[in-house]
């Protein structure tokens, strides 16, 4: 054996030497990182400011810009923007305009190929030129603000010197693009509900269509309008579908109300001590670091009231928040606010048909850029309605009709919000605002409440937008957009209660109007409705307490099924035992709550696989998407009723399906080699919240990433939470008594891992501790001359 004596000698100077250099890497990325930190106090001359503008921070970095000019203080919101989160304003512009690949390289190709098609830079490039002036040039200074702002850093933004890249200036156009980004986040860019719909209403036997996606049920908790009748069995047997010689295949489901979506209610005044209405509002979306939106306040010029919510890196607008007179908040619709349309080819397979006649696809080329490789080309198809964005399932070539590629689809109307004096007032705004449609909630200081769509809502001719047609006769249409007068609505209900939640929220001629994009199941929106229904009085706690309510109302009765199931059964009495002790909630500690709510989706999974087979014939990479939110309903029948049509092939009774679920729960629970009792719902439903560069390189995980700690709550409930999903943020607030309200938000203020205020604020938002709306007292005074 060889040795290596001098090894001996030398090792104890080689582990100092190695230290040192680690030290030293160490000490030189810590100066690295320190040289972009935003700039927190002071005095800057800015040099583009009629009037001075102060901003006061506090601990947790929430700023409070002071400033009798807004054009001043929507500068000042640019600065800070740019500051503590260009980088994240630059990938929501990128994204929505397929530019992604030109920073990120080819990753990102086949995200910028398919946004193309849709050309929303150009599409922002012509509504800021329709834009009013005093828009523009609100919009011109808080674009000077964010340049100005990515200037001051002593260092450009630290994601683009680890991505060796440089920032780019941003421009009016971006600013736009940032709406259309939540466009792509809370919408279709492809119509997918209704290209999935459509198919499956072609192509499976009448019952089995009704049967397993019916329009709604028992869980419907509508504003208007009563719950759907529970669905029928069929006599068509699933068998049908398939042919001897198919596998079945089978697709893992997540939760079928995982969705981009959120919760928000109000009560009127008659329901609070004060007189005055209180709203809450959890926007649901992905979470990462930093959180999508950024906390901000600032002062409403001519007044002594302040404007106090969140605001989206990117844009000078108050996205949901109060003025001190009006308090307004959202929640994703999941109305129909497109179409798609086959289209009728000539032979040759050059010309479309029209009510005209035939016409000639126009044809436009977009360049890519892509970092470290040459560019890709693509063409991008267009018709007299919209840009053909793919196939039916017959291969037929489809054209997209879209709100968001209209004037209307994409504004900053949602800025007159901050000076809005009445509910009714931010009701009539409403229809003008553009951006992707919302429930638009609002209360006043005076007690008044009321709903109503934000959105251009477009006035279909011929067709009701369920199916995908054809337009080519004439006889299809838009007809432009409803006047705001027309609009969905309602004011002061006698309840004095008003509550969404992504589910089915009207019916009759308002259904027919908004029309349906895969509304949520409504156990969500329905438990909102019941809490809101156990009390006559309200203070802003009892609205936090509804936002963090996690029992399991949903499952209770798959709770009794499982057990019903299990009681006979000797070899599974320890499992039998942590569904009968699961406490009813999505709890951390909860080990029957995992088995159950998974048990479920196990069984959905495995009873609707012949439609996937039988599906996947025509298109070869179709799933359920959005068309799953309603499974609940066929599939509680099939479990009560056992029809032995419905049985998957695969299986030869009911309870062995069952059983089959139930198992391979466990064995994917007990893939972590843990007993039993520790394998709880807080052990799978533990945050995930990251960076999108720690997401490509996970060691930079380790200081950019929240802590992964157990979380409790669920989908079906209100507490909606997932790793990487759940409530952006938690605002209640009575509007004039903003003091006594209460705000949550993942992560923090700045995405900088060394500023104070990253994650700061985090653990409120984990733990439900009712943290203040309105910012504390300042710590940091920065002055913009």
């Amino acid at each position: 054996m060889t040795t290596f004596p001098f090894l001996k000698r030398y090792m104890p100077a080689l582990i100092i030497s190695l230290l040192g250099l680690i030290i030293i890497f160490l000490i030189g990325s810590w100066i690295w990182l320190r040289q972009s930190l935003p700039i927190l106090d002071g005095t800057i001359t800015t040099g583009e400011l009629k009037d001075p503008v102060v901003i006061e921070r506090d601990s947790q970095g929430v700023p409070l810009i002071h400033s009798e000019n807004r054009n001043s203080s929507a500068f000042a919101l640019g600065f800070l923007h740019a500051q503590e989160r260009f980088f994240q304003m630059d990938l929501l512009r990128r994204s929505s305009a397929g530019e992604l690949s030109e920073l990120l390289g080819a990753s990102t190709i086949k995200h910028d190929q398919k946004v193309r098609l849709h050309q929303f830079r150009q599409r922002a490039e012509r509504n800021i030129a329709a834009m009013p002036a005093e828009q523009k040039a609100l919009l011109d200074q808080y674009i000077n603000g964010i340049n100005f702002g990515l200037n001051q850093l002593p260092a450009k933004p630290w994601e683009y010197l680890l991505l060796g890249q440089e920032p780019r200036p941003w421009n009016s156009a971006d600013s736009l693009l940032t709406i259309y980004s939540m466009y792509l986040t809370l919408q279709s860019e492809r119509g997918s509900y209704e290209l999935r719909d459509t198919a499956l209403a072609e192509l499976l036997p009448a019952d089995l269509y009704a049967f397993y996606f019916p329009q709604g049920g028992r869980w419907d908790a509508p504003l208007f309008g009563d719950a759907r009748e529970k669905v029928s069995l069929p006599e068509t047997p699933i068998s049908a579908l398939l042919d001897e010689q198919d596998t079945i295949v089978y697709q893992a489901m997540e939760s079928d109300d995982k969705i981009y979506g959120s919760n928000n209610w109000v009560v009127g005044g008659n329901l609070t001590a004060h007189g005055g209405a209180i709203l809450a509002n959890d926007m649901h979306l992905g979470l990462s670091v930093p959180n999508i939106w950024f906390r901000a306040g600032w002062s409403i010029p001519g007044t002594n009231r302040f404007v106090r919510g969140v605001t989206l890196p990117g844009g000078p607008i108050m996205v949901a928040g109060s003025n001190e007179l009006v308090a307004w908040g959202f929640t994703n619709t999941g109305g129909d606010w497109s179409d798609l349309i086959p289209l009728e080819l000539s032979e040759d397979g050059n010309q479309y048909k029209t009510p005209e006649g035939w016409r000639n696809f126009a044809y436009e080329t977009e360049s890519i850029a892509v970092k470290g490789s040459d560019p890709k080309t693509i063409e991008v198809r267009t018709t007299i309605w919209g840009p053909v964005i793919g196939t039916n399932h017959d291969g037929v070539p489809l054209a997209f009709r879209w709100v968001a590629h209209d004037t209307l689809g994409g504004n900053m109307n949602l800025i007159d919000m901050e000076v809005v004096r009445t509910a009714e007032e931010a009701l009539e705004l409403g229809p003008t605002i553009g951006i992707p449609h919302q429930n638009l909630v609002v209360g006043d200081s005076n007690g008044n409440i009321g709903w109503t769509v934000a959105g251009a809502i477009p006035k279909r001719v011929g067709f009701d937008g369920s199916r995908s047609i054809s337009w080519a006769d004439g006889s299809a249409y838009w007809d432009g957009y409803l006047s705001p007068q027309e609009h969905p609505r309602l004011y002061n209900p006698e309840s004095g209660r008003i509550w969404s939640a992504n589910a089915r929220i009207v019916d009759g001629d308002y259904l027919k109007l908004m029309g349906n994009h895969g509304y949520a199941l409504g156990a969500r929106q329905q438990q909102i409705r019941e809490r809101l229904f156990a009390q006559e009085k309200f203070n802003e706690q009892d609205l936090l307490n509804i936002q963090l309510d996690d029992q399991a109302v949903f499952l209770e009765r798959w709770q009794q099924h499982l057990l019903t199931l299990l009681e006979d059964q000797q070899d599974y009495r320890e499992v039998y035992t942590q569904i009968q002790n699961w406490g009813g909630r999505a709890a951390i500690d909860s080990v029957g709550y995992r088995i159950v709510r998974n048990y479920r989706l196990k069984l959905m999974e495995l009873t609707t696989a012949p439609i996937l087979t039988y599906m996947r014939r025509y298109q070869p990479k179709f799933s359920f998407g959005q068309l799953k939110r309603q499974f609940e309903y066929p599939l509680w029948e099939m479990a009560q009723q056992e029809p032995k049509q419905l049985l998957n092939p695969d299986f030869e009774s009911w309870n062995a399906i069952k059983l089959a679920a139930l198992d391979q729960v466990l064995e994917k629970m007990n893939r972590s080699n843990q007993p039993l009792k520790r394998q709880s719902w807080g052990a799978e439903n533990t945050a995930k919240i990251q960076h999108p560069l720690g997401k490509a390189i996970p060691p930079l995980n380790w200081f950019l990433a929240m802590p992964a700690e157990p979380l409790a709550g669920d989908t079906h409930m209100p507490r909606f939470q997932s790793p990487t999903h759940g409530a952006s943020q938690r605002l209640v607030v009575s509007p004039g008594r903003d003091a006594d309200g209460i705000f949550h938000m993942a992560t923090g203020q700045s995405a900088h891992p060394l500023s104070p205020f990253f994650g700061n604020g985090h653990q409120d938002w984990v733990k439900g501790n009712a943290s203040s709306f309105v910012e504390r007292e300042p710590r940091y005074r920065l002055t913009l001359n």
